[in-house]
């Protein structure tokens, strides 16, 4: 029976390349964020590609759930991108018998990033608050302890990052996680286009050092300070560098 690995990120944080280097793996089947059109269908949001991505896929979460996630498959494993705040509004307590991956970033970086699609988002846009609620819920009512990366920490030391969050997940590491070929995927959705330019140029994870810090205009101020607080509770629980 294959085993469920379900990330759950905000956006602008890598979350891609997340997918790219577990789908990297023999043994890893991927989806890509297949709740995206429950989530333009159900919140006031104006996101590029949405037609395309409503075209794509179901707006049902139950049918999304039947199809993707509990499809038989070959490999042992499969890996969900699922951003946090679109899982809202539906049951969703699959979560609680699979594997769970978060991903957090500095939201000072991932709001300057995000703004530069959507130019004046909101807290729940960047998901870190959702990220925590479904990391407080897991925690308790989870089959499987929760596990946080933090894409900082990860970029630093990227191999170091990956084996131990294998080892918490109880799968093999794989070297073929640190790298891949460059340009899309057939399994990226329909808004790639958009979103996923800077992953389709990379072939793995580059080591960085701490870069110099980011000044927010005035008006995502608010939405920092709003989701700092989620942030901080999810660092402190991230595998270090």
């Amino acid at each position: 029976m294959t085993q469920l690995i379900q990330l759950i990120s905000g956006p602008r944080n890598i979350s891609t390349a997340m997918m790219y280097s577990f789908g990297n793996r023999k043994d890893m089947a991927i989806v890509d964020e297949p709740f995206y059109a429950y989530y333009l269908s159900n919140f006031d949001v104006d996101h590029p590609a949405a037609a395309a991505t409503l075209a794509a896929q179901s707006s049902s979460p139950e049918e999304v759930i039947k199809n993707v996630l509990q499809a038989n498959r070959e490999e042992d494993y499969l890996f969900v991108k699922n951003m946090a705040h679109h899982m809202d509004g539906y049951d969703y307590s699959y979560s609680h018998n699979c594997r769970n991956v978060f991903l957090v970033r500095d939201p000072k970086r991932l709001i300057a990033s995000f703004a530069k699609v959507i130019t004046n988002p909101v807290a729940n846009d960047v998901g870190l608050r959702r990220e925590a609620e479904i990391y407080n819920e897991i925690s308790k009512q989870g089959k499987f302890d929760p596990v946080v990366i933090d894409s900082g920490q990860l970029l630093l030391n990227p191999e170091k990052v990956l084996r131990e969050a294998c080892n918490k997940l109880d799968i093999p590491f794989d070297n073929r996680m640190l790298s891949w070929e460059a340009g899309p995927r057939k399994e990226d959705g329909p808004w790639a286009d958009f979103w996923y330019h800077n992953v389709h140029k990379s072939t793995g994870f580059l080591k960085t050092q701490k870069k110099e810090d980011v000044v927010l205009d005035d008006r995502l101020v608010p939405v920092y300070e709003e989701v700092l607080p989620y942030y901080n509770q999810l660092f402190e629980k991230a595998i270090k560098a």
